[in-house]
């Protein structure tokens, strides 16, 4: 063998002995849990900013803009059938950026945007005789963008714009039809936030303020009437647990709750996929895996069983009718 052949004999045993190491370090650290299935998608139109919740096994989404109209359909979603069927058109002016919650056994569409109109409206569904019914209107300001959840069968909602930003708080009981002022949430004013329900509290979080998008999280406790303010979701400390917090903020999340744990998926400062677990007992996020549907802001979520939803939503110019379920604890499956 001539020197030439060694040295290149040399240089090829030098790659495949090096080729170990390459992969390794090309290997992801930390694979990220959690499974999103597609689901039968949507039978109405697609949209971005509609209502959406779950009353048992079923979850209703209505309302929105679709690119060029406001629309006031309706529609229930089976979980057990995976069926969509559409029920009584919700009986208010056609709008999008609405808020809604479910008690135990009926849903409540109110507030949002006409186009040209903060809206103080709402309105009552019963599943039972597919009806709507007109209750008292919204007690404080007329707005768009707010949310609202329900704890214990009664009703919250608040944060929202009417031309400022707002951060006043309300409880409805449906049982008198009453609204009451509580105390407002701590932190930044806000629209476009995200909130979910873990063990009887409200965790407020996101959405986006002249521009700026809030990093503060809240703590509701309905019995106290007070908010705790919890550990940022920006990489704000000197420890490690928030180096990786920087694409939690954002406006258009959508927020659900699963087995104790509360979870932000989609939208983020433009669109996103990102999906984010909080634990409130460490008060810690851990990444999940993304939403494997396209990118989006302004969907939809609900929780049935153990399993989040996310759908509908928008992109730009796109509006979307797909339907996603979530497992959080299951292994990533990009096949199913």
């Amino acid at each position: 063998m001539t020197y030439k052949e060694v040295k290149i004999w040399l240089k090829v045993l030098a790659l495949v002995l090096a080729a170990p190491i390459f992969n390794s370090c090309s290997k992801p650290s930390d694979a990220l849990v959690g499974n999103w299935v597609q689901l039968s998608e949507l039978d109405g139109l697609p949209r971005g900013e509609a209502v959406g919740f779950a009353i048992g096994n079923k979850g209703y989404v209505g309302t929105g803009f679709d690119g060029t109209d406001r629309l006031s359909d309706f529609w229930e979603y089976d979980a057990t059938k995976n069926t969509w069927s559409q029920k009584a058109d919700f009986p208010g002016v056609a709008r999008n950026l609405a808020a809604g919650f479910a008690t135990d056994t009926k849903g409540y569409i109110g507030t949002g945007w006409d186009g040209k109109n903060r809206l103080n409206d709402f309105y009552e569904y019963d599943p039972t005789s597919n009806t709507w019914t007109r209750k008292a209107d919204f007690a404080g300001q007329e707005r768009r963008a707010a949310i609202a959840i329900c704890i214990n069968n009664k009703g919250y909602l608040g944060t929202g714009d009417n031309v400022s930003y707002l951060k006043d708080w309300w409880e409805y009981d449906p049982s008198t039809d009453i609204w009451t002022q509580k105390t407002s949430m701590g932190g930044n004013k806000r629209a476009y936030a995200a909130c979910f329900v873990v063990s009887g509290k409200c965790y407020l979080v996101t959405g986006v303020e002249n521009g700026a998008w809030p990093s503060d999280l809240w703590e509701y406790t309905p019995g106290t009437d007070s908010w705790a303010k919890k550990r940022s979701i920006s990489n704000t400390s000197t420890e490690t647990y928030d180096d990786k917090y920087t694409g939690i903020v954002g406006q258009g999340k959508v927020g659900f709750a699963v087995n104790g744990k509360g979870y932000l998926a989609t939208g983020g400062q433009t669109t996103g996929t990102d999906v984010w677990e909080y634990n409130p007992g460490t008060d810690l996020w851990t990444q999940k895996s993304a939403f494997e549907g396209s990118t989006r802001t302004s969907a939809v979520g609900f929780t049935i069983g153990n399993r989040g939803y996310v759908t509908t939503g928008r992109s730009a110019g796109n509006y979307f009718d797909d339907i996603w379920a979530f497992d959080p604890d299951a292994a990533q499956n990009t096949n199913d």
